[in-house]
């Protein structure tokens, strides 16, 4: 994990005690630094860094402006010689705060905070992170066990508190809910057919009207799925040029 930092702080001196104390980590990287708010602004607008260490008390413009000035805000440590500052910063949701001088394990303490706060975003990020067609799943069913391209999928369809999986001839259970499944699955293939199946529009044989201005589809396996007619619409116009 490499963590991206940019330093905003008009005295020379608390900027130079800083990347002092940066270069013992070898996972920070500090990609600029900046001595006032408006050279701050433009310096984070090009490096999009995941940590900022800001000034509060800087003349013109303070560090808390700067964050006003932000569409997106990263991690802040705010530095600062007056801790009345402190409880304001958090107002701001400051990840941390450090007097200056800084101590060297107070500093320690802090990076600590963000090395955190980048983890759970990670996990995060990659709990929502999407399938592609030659993504592969585990599916276990019993004693049984299967390794399947997410490509080779017809359809995924509600069975209780399972999904029930089509691939081939096989048909296992896998415990998630199809809305769980829904989230990883590439949208450009696959269709929310109704609330109980989504369907693998690359499997689709054939499209009928039907009843109430639904449709209904035949799979290549030779599964049929209606379509519910407030999909019909989103399907017409998804699959129209």
């Amino acid at each position: 994990m490499n963590i991206r930092a940019v330093i905003v702080e008009d005295s020379r001196l608390a900027r130079n005690e800083l990347k002092e104390l940066l270069k013992k980590y070898d996972d920070i990287t500090l990609v600029g630094e900046a001595e006032n708010v408006d050279e701050g602004y433009g310096l984070i607008q090009a490096e999009n860094p995941d940590l900022l260490f800001l000034d509060i008390n800087m003349p013109e413009k303070d560090g808390f402006e700067l964050l006003e000035m932000l569409d997106e805000v990263p991690m802040t440590i705010f530095t600062t010689a007056f801790d009345e500052y402190a409880i304001k910063s958090f107002e701001y949701n400051a990840l941390d705060y450090l007097l200056k001088p800084v101590n060297e394990k107070r500093f320690a303490m802090a990076l600590e905070k963000v090395r955190a706060k980048m983890e759970t975003a990670k996990r995060d990020s990659d709990k929502t992170k999407k399938l592609t067609e030659g993504s592969q799943i585990f599916i276990k069913d019993g004693e049984s066990c299967w390794l399947v391209k997410i490509g080779d999928i017809s359809l995924f369809e509600i069975v209780g508190n399972y999904t029930k999986v089509f691939f081939d001839d096989k048909k296992p259970l896998l415990y998630k809910s199809l809305n769980q499944v829904e989230e990883k699955l590439p949208e450009e293939t696959f269709f929310r057919a109704n609330r109980q199946q989504i369907v693998n529009t690359n499997f689709i044989e054939n499209v009928v009207p039907w009843f109430n201005g639904k449709l209904k589809l035949t799979l290549r396996n030779g599964e049929e799925v209606e379509v519910s007619r407030r999909q019909s619409y989103i399907f017409k116009d998804r699959m129209s040029l």
